[in-house]
């Protein structure tokens, strides 16, 4: 029996072993959880292979100003040989030699040359040769090598703009979760004391102290409270499967987060507002772009210009009656080198269009660039406006809070004193409650705020 359920008990461990393996704790801060994002998504993983599929297409370019070798290779044998019709010249020269002699009579007609078939060719033929060419000057190969850099450029700001993005909707999702757990935090401490309430109530109905009216009321507010209660748990646990989908974490991973929110943090670090139009991603690319706009009106505009090259070749070619290992084939070798020179002389203003068109594209971009900015503008000043006032709002909020947490624990202790109803308890844990949903909603708003501007600065980190 043992024997047997040895095997069992180490297939019973090493499954357990791989589900504790499979299963991981994260315990983040937000920007680990961003660090985490940037390492596990798709988005992310994909734009950077962008980068390096950039950095091939650039190779591809060097390789096209480097020197092209091709070997050739060609065996050929002629069951047939393949000929012409040659006159032939023997007769006919006889006759001319005769004529201009003067041993023939004047008017003799010169035969017609009899035309044989004749072959250049041998039976067996081979040819083998290699051909160096060298690129002297190409304009747009030469306009791709210097863009090369600015291509590598703006896919790296492509991966910047994934990054943006995946950051922020990292940053609004992780404090959504500190905001909904903060806020569940308080509504089960309105739980227990409403329970301590409702015990304290049906112990003085008990006694003949109150009536049943005051015992169902805190009932009828306890049971609302339990049922926001399951809400918002749920809540927290979707909000933290948004973020575990939001990072690439498996959803069966635990993610446990580091950092604590208090209007502290929300007013942190937002006096350096010293903002440059390049701090934007978006700005970046634009600039990327209209580099490369520039190289390609480069391009066509060097298209007017000669396109030259170098070639060389080497050529062996075998010729016999019998096969190449036969001791009569003859060998032939010929070797060139040759300049090519291309030169465009008209076009039917093809290329002049080409110009053109890229001219305005660029103006275009230049147009874009403009507007771009004046919607960040806008974007600023909005953002800005948006956190003044969810700032002003939330210490508003704040102060509600407080204020409603003293008059509920000054009627408590009336209360607890006799010298209040359990109803004005019950009113004033209301009152409690709706700050405190005042004021978380005004701290998400606020978080939310933040993110925004700070993003119309581009330096969300």
């Amino acid at each position: 029996m043992r024997r047997m359920m040895l095997p069992v008990l180490a297939a019973l461990l090493s499954v357990v072993g791989m589900q504790a393996n499979a299963q991981q704790t994260h315990e983040l801060t937000i920007k680990q959880a961003v660090e985490l994002a940037f390492k596990n998504l798709a988005d992310i993983k994909n734009a950077e292979i962008d980068v390096r599929l950039q950095q091939a297409r650039n190779k591809e370019i060097t390789g096209q100003a480097l020197p092209q070798v091709a070997g050739n290779a060609a065996a050929s044998h002629y069951f047939k040989l393949p000929a012409i019709l040659f006159p032939d010249a023997s007769q006919a020269g006889i006759y001319s030699v005769l004529l201009k002699e003067g041993l023939l009579p004047n008017g003799t007609a010169v035969p017609a040359p009899v035309l044989q078939r004749v072959s250049f060719q041998q039976p067996w033929n081979l040819q083998a040769g290699v051909t160096l060419t060298q690129l002297l000057f190409q304009p747009d190969v030469f306009v791709g090598l210097q863009a090369r850099k600015a291509s590598i450029e703006y896919q790296g700001t492509l991966l910047e703009q994934q990054k943006e993005k995946i950051k922020d909707s990292a940053y609004r999702r992780y404090y959504a979760i500190l905001i909904t757990q903060k806020q569940l935090h308080f509504i089960n401490e309105s739980v227990t004391r409403l329970e301590k309430l409702h015990r304290d109530n049906t112990i003085m109905y008990q006694n003949g102290f109150v009536e049943k009216l005051d015992v169902d009321r805190v009932q009828v507010q306890l049971t609302n409270l339990k049922t926001t209660q399951s809400v918002l748990a749920n809540a927290v646990e979707l909000s933290h499967a948004a973020l575990k989908f939001a990072i690439g974490v498996p959803q069966s991973d635990s993610v446990i987060l580091k950092e604590e929110l208090s209007i502290e943090t929300v007013k942190a670090n937002l006096l350096d507002n010293n903002f440059k139009y390049d701090d934007r991603v978006e700005i970046q690319m634009l600039e990327k772009t209209k580099e490369l706009q520039e190289l390609d009106l480069k391009r066509h505009k060097l298209g007017y210009i000669p396109t030259v090259a170098a070639s060389g070749n080497y050529t062996v070619n075998g010729l016999g009656q019998k096969f190449f290992t036969n001791s009569s084939t003859s060998w032939i070798n010929s070797a060139f080198v040759g300049l090519n020179v291309n030169v465009p002389i008209f076009d039917g203003f093809q290329r002049k269009q080409r110009v053109e068109q890229s001219r305005l594209n660029l103006q275009k971009l230049e147009n874009t660039i403009g507007n771009v900015k004046q919607a960040i503008d806008l974007q600023q000043v909005v953002t800005q406006k948006s956190l003044t006032n969810a700032l002003l709002n939330l210490d508003a909020q704040d102060r509600n809070m407080k204020l409603a947490e003293s008059v509920y624990a000054t009627t408590k202790k009336k209360f607890e004193q006799g010298l209040s109803s359990s109803f004005e308890v019950l009113q004033a844990d209301t009152e409690l409650q709706n700050a405190q949903s005042n004021y978380f909603t005004a701290l998400y708003n606020a978080i939310v705020a933040r993110i925004g501007y700070q993003s119309s600065l581009g330096k969300l980190e």
